[in-house]
């Protein structure tokens, strides 16, 4: 490899580490004024970050990582496309802790599972992930912090879930599948074929593709995760609210 060559592929890496990081940076800064809003709105004060929602945050994140590494193949898509509910922690934390948690709780499971198991897909892979996840878990924290029923907490989910569905979907046809066909030097029409072979309705190309593959997916994978959700965080509810009063008389306290 010659100079020229290694610096351009310095240079191309470098710029897509750097709109990763951008990316993440943003959802995080969105959450947190998202956060803000709500806790103003619920009369909430104290700061957003104690230090035990930090040691719940790496808890979740932790159960998150752990099952991420288990993945369920799907009739109607291709091998590389798996489900997994490694979003279903990170919900019940956004719940419980709002969406700048949800935001760090999704980004701390990629980084344990990079930590179990390396990446084979150049961190494509691991960033989609990350991406996909917040855009159910970011906007279903976010409905919720702003009014807890149990309502709310439905719509919530519904929403989340057609937004990733939706994001999901147009995200794969934008970026990750060509993004891997770059990075295994394949045709897109071979990755293409992949679907149509398991998928008849894939066969039309790169939009029936999505559809037919990704799009049922995001559906299953939001769908599931909202009424396991709902079920779990029902039962902890009272220990989380209990939790809170808690943590609001420490810091009448500690304003006395």
């Amino acid at each position: 490899m010659d100079k020229k060559t290694l610096l351009e592929n310095v240079t191309e890496n470098a710029a897509y580490v750097g709109g990763i990081l951008a990316i993440i940076a943003g959802l995080f800064v969105l959450a947190v004024i998202f956060e803000l809003i709500s806790r103003k709105k619920n009369g909430e004060t104290g700061r957003v970050f104690t230090t035990r929602k930090i040691v719940m945050c790496g808890m979740f994140s932790a159960l998150s990582g752990v099952i991420m590494l288990f993945e369920i193949p799907l009739p109607f898509a291709p091998t590389f496309y798996k489900l997994d509910f490694s979003e279903l922690p990170v919900l019940i934390g956004g719940f419980a802790y709002g969406p700048a948690a949800a935001v760090v709780m999704e980004f701390l499971k990629v980084l344990i599972k990079l930590v179990i198991k390396n990446t084979s897909t150049a961190f494509v892979g691991e960033f989609a992930n990350f991406a996909v996840g917040c855009s159910l878990v970011l906007p279903a924290s976010i409905i919720y912090s702003m009014k807890k029923t149990k309502g709310t907490a439905i719509a919530a989910l519904a929403s989340g879930t057609v937004i990733m569905t939706v994001f999901g979907t147009a995200f794969n046809a934008l970026y990750l599948l060509p993004a891997f066909a770059a990075l295994y030097g394949m045709p897109m029409e071979a990755i293409l074929a992949m679907g149509a072979e398991v998928n008849p309705l894939a066969g039309g190309g790169l939009v029936s593709f999505v559809i037919a593959c990704v799009a049922p997916l995001n559906l299953i994978k939001g769908t599931a995760d909202s009424i396991i959700c709902l079920a779990v965080y029902k039962r902890l509810s009272p220990i989380f609210k209990s939790e809170a009063k808690a943590v609001r008389r420490t810091e009448a306290k500690s304003a006395e």
